[in-house]
């Protein structure tokens, strides 16, 4: 049996940033002027989700497509970032009219120099003001006059529903102003942020990612995620892989992932008027995916839903708090049982551990309280818990 994965050990040995198309020595990207306008209606941003066309009708899907694309793509950019390795690509979006672009941490991580280029054709420069590593997240300011900047709505991505349409657009490969459609596969999805320091590196979960089979290759990262509405949804930040081609390039297996747009509304203001976004802090670990049955009959008689506690922090905020981590050995190699299972969250179910990294991500700020319902010794009890920070 392969062990779970847990927050300690990074998923980013599965993931491969769909940010960065790192192609050191290549000139300057060109761009592509977007398709002109046709005499189809043109999608309005800020329509109310709706089911828009019939699935056999591929006409009227075709206009839905061509008239969003029309839409958005002014939008979207393409950021080439100078590094002392060489040079990287990425995408991003128009954010508002005061120049910010928002993108993906890792497109411009390390960069000594950053190109904004818009589908126009206009090249000016940027400048990075806010960084946010855990959701990976940066907010880009270029200087442009407001009739080169096209700023796209933000949606709602807690109405999101799986098996809805979404498309992303940006820029795969240094394949400028690039469409591409599919559903959202699943919600709350955890990955991992790595921190590293001076003389540490430091290993923190992601919460309300969004999963999705939306074709997303190196050099999309940053770029929207949007709805059949023109509203973006959310950052595409990685891929799945199986491996690499001969050539080193991901091999992409179909599942991508993006950071929620709701996340990143929390997080945007602070990063323009900080640079910086402080998240709350729980130091503890589990599993990234559902314990099998084997694993749940280790640690419970009757439970097989929850976040199973496997480590904490020492002197963290779990800790503080006296809940417990699994530390007695089983016939499973690795696994240890004994831990607290945490099935709820200030009233609200947790199924998964994403659940409650979810729920905190959006909802609480460090020195907020929450109370976290847990089976010990197969008895339900509360537990009332302050976070902590993370700290920038």
């Amino acid at each position: 049996m392969n062990k779970k994965l847990t927050i300690i050990l990074s998923v980013f040995t599965l993931l491969v940033l769909a940010a960065c198309s790192f192609i050191p020595g290549l000139s300057t990207l060109t761009t592509n002027a977007p398709a002109a306008a046709t005499s189809q209606p043109v999608i309005s941003s800020t329509a109310a989700p709706q089911v828009i066309v019939n699935p056999g009708d591929i006409t009227a899907m075709d206009a839905v497509l061509t008239n969003l694309y029309q839409q958005i793509n002014p939008g979207v950019v393409s950021i080439v970032a100078q590094t002392d390795q060489g040079e990287g690509s990425g995408s991003g979006f128009v954010y508002d009219l005061q120049g910010h672009i928002i993108t993906n941490y890792h497109v411009v991580e390390g960069a000594t120099a950053v190109e904004v280029d818009f589908p126009s054709g206009l090249k000016v420069d940027g400048e990075v003001i806010g960084t946010d590593l855990d959701s990976d997240i940066a907010v880009i300011k270029v200087d442009a006059a407001a009739a080169d900047l096209h700023p796209l709505t933000l949606g709602d991505s807690d109405k999101l529903q799986v098996g809805q349409v979404v498309v992303a657009i940006g820029n795969p490969f240094r394949l400028n102003s690039t469409m591409t459609m599919g559903i959202i596969s699943a919600k709350g999805r955890v990955l991992d942020s790595i921190r590293t320091g001076s003389d540490q590196v430091t290993a923190y979960a992601a919460g309300d990612t969004i999963q999705t089979d939306t074709l997303i290759n190196p050099g999309n990262s940053g770029g929207p995620l949007l709805d059949l509405n023109g509203q973006v949804v959310g950052i595409n930040r990685a891929i799945q892989t199986s491996g690499y081609t001969n050539s080193g390039d991901a091999i992409n297996t179909g599942i991508g992932y993006a950071v929620s747009i709701n996340i990143v509304k929390r997080v945007l203001p602070s990063l323009i008027d900080k640079g910086s976004y402080d998240y709350p802090y729980l130091g503890i670990s589990s599993t990234t995916t559902d314990l099998t049955l084997a694993e749940w009959r280790a640690v419970s008689d009757t439970q097989t839903t929850g976040a199973y506690v496997t480590s904490l922090t020492p002197g963290g905020p779990a800790d503080k708090a006296g809940l417990v981590a699994g530390d007695k050995p089983t016939s499973i190699q690795g696994f240890y049982s004994g831990g607290d299972i945490i099935i709820a969250v200030d009233g609200n179910p947790v199924h998964v551990y994403g659940d409650l990294v979810s729920y905190i991500f959006k909802n609480k700020q460090p020195g907020d309280t929450i109370t976290l319902t847990i089976i010990r010794n197969n008895k339900q009890k509360e537990v009332q818990l302050t976070l902590g920070s993370r700290g920038n």
